[in-house]
């Protein structure tokens, strides 16, 4: 177990519940800590999603994915899962705390296992495994890492984070999920997993703990890829001349290329182990515990013991080279059972002839001929009913006319699903065989997201449907949050919509609160509270005149592009004052005093002149100053040079 004292996260309390005490392992998708749960006052191990990952929808599905397998599994060879919940932003798994190693920790350590040892570890996985696949669940990414050797003695298969339903042969993708050192050749070129490729990963891991090494190597991720879509994995006994050959048989089994020749499941797997087990007991039994032939032996005097390869031969008293009638006897016997035998050969060659005849009917008839049975292919999945039917028929099948329709969440309509009976059944030459077709999704009830929090409305996504993108605008109005409107693939709401296909992407607009008011505000200090809300911000080259706003203060905001609402991510241009717009001074030449002075005020400007020409109203303006059509702010003083008579 690792610690580490800097890590945020130890002595946190996770949900109100959960006391993290200190960090267990750090992997790609999570990190998992050692805690207590304070409710039941048990020690529990926590998975916590990454934080770069928690925006990523696919990831988090992925996260949820693996408490729903493996809760729906309760085996002593499975990791338990307690519970799964978010906190804030951060996605957790609860599942049991296993005190121990890990089976890559141990062969780190011991490099190569003993076939025993080996019997063992693969009769805890396989048993857990088998009740994976029983459940219709593929686990996707078995390896060493994931085989839990508590301290205790019980061995554990945890991590299901890449399980899917045994049933959904679906492409992984353009990156291929799970270590590529034990990805099965059919995930390699065509990226479809089922129960078969996790049997080829458990032979790899056999390989591995009874060779001391991994089958194929290479410096790059596909050079493995490679070898294991194109070569053989050679037996375990060429690393290590230790291993038996029933070993060496198991796992040449388990690692066929071609899935079809591999054990359909892991409980096959199992039970061929167990028989593999006793029969590595019964040949590496004590020889004392071993049935002997008892041999009599004559006097040594009157014998001669010769040893053999498998028998010791009692031979009796020599006999003298002169006893002829004893030979001619001999010769005379050999005699008559040789025309004894060439008398039988006619009717025993008769007889042969006969038997090949039946024989050669016989195969005819149960081999190409109408008694013969046939495998029916697993490959007609997405195929047109067309190149179905033509594939079927070359086998021999009749394919029935009236097709079968069942809906598929992801198959488009008109496409070969599957056949019944299904692939890797056999049936006799001739018979009949329908082709189940898609009709595409499920639709289904789809109840109201909007004005729900954001937790509940994935919540609702996760049960029918994949959560797509979840956007966060800004609003006014409504708390942040709040669903504020959920759309379909295509963009369009889906407000008002009573139902909508199955395991359809649906993407959330939720609420992130008001935009932060930074009217008033200094351009840097706008700038840090815009960003620290995720919105970029951008000062606008032209500022504008404001009598309110100081110069160089934030006069408005407006949205960067050409859209009304605000989203995380998006520019926000802000505006900034440039103070009271200026005047320019009008010609007031000639203009009586008074009249002068309102002209002035009218336009926010102070006017000053001299005091003597307090009692005279009617004195005329001869010029100001500033003079006439230059430029003030508003707010400034105008003086007037005043006379009384023009």
């Amino acid at each position: 177990m690792t610690t580490n004292s800097t890590d945020p996260m130890i002595g946190r309390l996770i949900d109100g519940r959960y006391q993290v005490r200190s960090r267990i392992a750090r992997g790609g998708m999570a990190t998992v800590y050692l805690a207590t749960d304070l409710r039941l006052e048990r020690r529990v191990a926590i998975k916590i999603m990454h934080n770069h990952l928690a925006d990523d929808s696919q990831f988090k599905e992925r996260f949820i994915q693996e408490a729903r397998s493996a809760a729906r599994l309760a085996h002593p060879n499975v990791v338990n899962v307690f519970d799964q919940g978010q906190d804030s932003e951060m996605a957790y798994l609860v599942m049991e705390y296993l005190p121990g190693i890990t089976l890559r920790e141990l062969l780190q350590e011991h490099k190569v296992l003993t076939a025993e040892q080996t019997i063992d570890i693969l009769d805890a996985v396989l048993a857990g495994l088998a009740a994976a696949h029983k459940a219709g669940i593929v686990h996707r990414d078995l390896k060493p890492e994931n085989v839990l050797l508590a301290d205790d003695g019980r061995i554990k298969i945890g991590d299901f984070g890449l399980a899917r339903a045994a049933t959904a042969q679906t492409a992984t993708g353009a990156a291929l999920l799970g270590t590529i050192a034990y990805l099965a050749p059919e995930l390699v070129t065509r990226g479809i997993a089922d129960t078969r490729s996790d049997i080829y990963a458990v032979g790899i891991m056999t390989y591995e703990m009874l060779a001391g090494e991994q089958p194929f190597k290479g410096t790059q991720p596909m050079q493995i890829a490679y070898q294991h879509a194109n070569d053989t994995v050679p037996t375990p006994s060429t690393k290590n001349p230790k291993v038996p050959a029933e070993l060496d048989e198991l796992v040449l089994w388990a690692t066929a290329r071609d899935p079809e020749e591999r054990p359909r499941d892991a409980r096959v797997m199992l039970e061929q182990l167990h028989e593999t087990e006793e029969q590595l007991r019964t040949s590496l039994r004590p020889a004392a515990t071993q049935v002997q032939r008892t041999m009599v032996l004559p006097p040594a005097s009157a014998t001669t013991v010769l040893p053999n390869e498998d028998v010791t031969q009692v031979l009796g008293p020599r006999k003298p080279a002169a006893a002829s009638p004893v030979v001619s006897d001999s010769a005379s016997k050999l005699a008559t059972k040789s025309k004894a035998r060439r008398a039988r050969g006619w009717w025993l060659f008769a007889l042969v002839l006969l038997l090949a005849g039946g024989a050669g009917g016989a195969g005819w008839w149960f081999g190409p001929g109408p008694g013969g049975q046939v495998v029916l292919p697993s490959d007609v999945e997405g195929m047109t009913q067309e190149d179905a039917r033509a594939t079927l028929t070359e086998l021999g099948v009749v394919v029935a006319d009236a097709v079968v329709e069942d809906t598929h969440p992801t198959m488009e309509p008109g496409l070969v699903l599957r056949t019944e009976p299904g692939g890797g059944s056999a049936v006799q030459r001739g018979s009949e065989v329908s082709l189940v077709v898609s009709i595409g999704p499920r639709n289904v009830d789809l109840p109201s997201l909007v004005g729900i929090p954001r937790t509940d409305a994935e919540g609702i996504i996760a049960q029918s449907w994949v959560l797509g993108d979840v956007v966060e605008q800004f609003s006014g109005d409504v708390e942040a949050g709040i669903v504020l409107d959920a759309l379909d693939e295509a963009g369009a709401t889906l407000q008002g919509v009573a139902q909508y296909p199955e395991q359809k992407r649906i993407s959330l607009v939720v609420s992130a609160g008001p935009v932060p008011d930074v009217i008033g505000m200094s351009a840097a200090d706008a700038e840090s509270e815009l960003r620290n809300a995720g919105l970029v911000p951008q000062i606008a080259e032209q500022r504008e005149y404001s009598s309110d706003i100081e110069e160089g203060a934030v006069l408005r905001v407006a949205p960067a592009g050409d859209s009304e609402v605000l989203r995380k991510g998006d520019g926000i241009i802000l505006v900034l004052s440039d103070g009271p717009e200026p005047v320019v001074l009008p010609d007031l030449q000639g203009y009586t005093r008074d009249q002068a002075i309102a002209e002035l005020e009218a336009i926010g400007l102070r006017v000053s002149y001299n005091p003597i020409f307090a009692p005279f109203p009617d004195a005329t303006v001869s010029e100001t100053n500033p003079g006439a059509g230059e430029t003030v702010e508003v707010g400034s003083t105008v003086g007037l040079v005043l006379q009384l008579f023009g």
